[in-house]
């Protein structure tokens, strides 16, 4: 137990380097990778399955709790998922207009924008001092919400570049994301007390697994990401950036004080690019996963800069 609690923190410290390893080694020895994904879990393709495991483990690790914020203090919820779910679509479609991206890119990062919050941005606003309870709300009410704003907006904003099925991505996204977290809550609330015995060891489960879909998204991508790698990362640069800047500035527009303003600013900054990557399989385009790909590395890069500014600042309190 000691050996597997020592390797937890080993993972969690050297996360964001372990996903640009596997990364690398996907681009020069994509074979094997390209080999796992030929691979079926009861019909499903081994990507939707690690990201359906990944959810279940944020079910796991969710608590009523959680959920109290959402009636204690509606209007910050509220305020962060609006902004999360108008800024990073708007932010993305209009990226992918004035930098002419190709369709099946300008689809990928649209369909990023309209993802709901990532787990990552709950630990980058733990380490950034910011409000941990507002981005833990956020994540469970922007996820609960996905199932319907998701599709919606993708429908909305990249309909023009190809044809969406907003019915089977609200599908997808059911059973991808919400059943799983809904389990993995039965699971927190009937064997609570076992789980946090273990809860570091569960830890392991998303890092290993996000760490594998780098590998599998990056390898039969490889050529496209040569090609048109340098376009792509500054789009997905600027979409992110952009993302940590209004929504700083919507905090601090709303009044909000230093802690409350930060967790706005990375809740909104961080997307869950895993899921993005995931949805990306309706339109049978590998390019169309590519955005979310590549920010599976860009976000924890920059959340992690960014946590680290934030936490060098002095926090307000108002």
């Amino acid at each position: 137990m000691k050996f597997l609690n020592r390797m937890s923190d080993v993972l969690g410290k050297y996360f964001v380097w372990l996903i640009v390893m596997v990364a690398m080694v996907a681009l020069f020895i994509s074979e094997p990778f390209v080999a796992i994904l030929k691979f079926r879990v009861f019909g499903q393709s081994i990507i939707t399955v690690g990201l359906g495991v990944i959810m279940l483990v944020m079910g796991m690790t969710m608590k009523k709790e959680d959920f109290q914020i959402v009636f204690t203090r509606p209007k910050d919820v509220f305020v962060g998922c609006v902004a999360q779910f108008t800024i990073m679509p708007l932010v993305a479609f209009a990226l992918a207009k004035m930098m002419k991206l190709p369709p099946e890119l300008a689809v990928g990062l649209v369909l990023l924008g309209t993802c709901p919050g990532g787990t990552a941005s709950n630990v980058m606003t733990y380490l950034a001092k910011g409000d941990v309870a507002l981005s833990v709300g956020m994540t469970a009410v922007s996820t609960l919400l996905a199932p319907v704003l998701t599709p919606a907006l993708t429908y909305m904003l990249a309909g023009q570049w190809v044809e969406i099925n907003a019915y089977t991505m609200m599908i997808d996204i059911l059973k991808i994301v919400v059943g799983p977290i809904f389990l993995g809550m039965l699971l927190q609330h009937f064997f609570g007390s076992t789980l946090e015995k273990y809860k570091k060891i569960l830890v392991m489960i998303p890092i290993i697994t996000i760490v594998m879909i780098m590998g599998l998204c990056v390898a039969p991508n490889k050529v496209n990401l040569i090609n048109s790698g340098y376009l792509l990362i500054l789009a997905v640069c600027f979409h992110n950036w952009i993302g940590f800047i209004l929504g700083y500035v919507v905090g601090k527009f709303t009044n909000m004080n230093d802690a409350k303003t930060r967790a706005l600013s990375i809740e909104v900054g961080l997307q869950n690019s895993g899921l993005a990557v995931g949805l990306s399989a309706q339109f049978m385009n590998p390019l169309t996963a590519l955005p979310a790909t590549v920010a599976t590395v860009i976000h924890q890069v920059s959340g992690s800069v960014l946590a680290n500014v934030f936490a060098g600042m002095k926090n307000k309190k108002i």
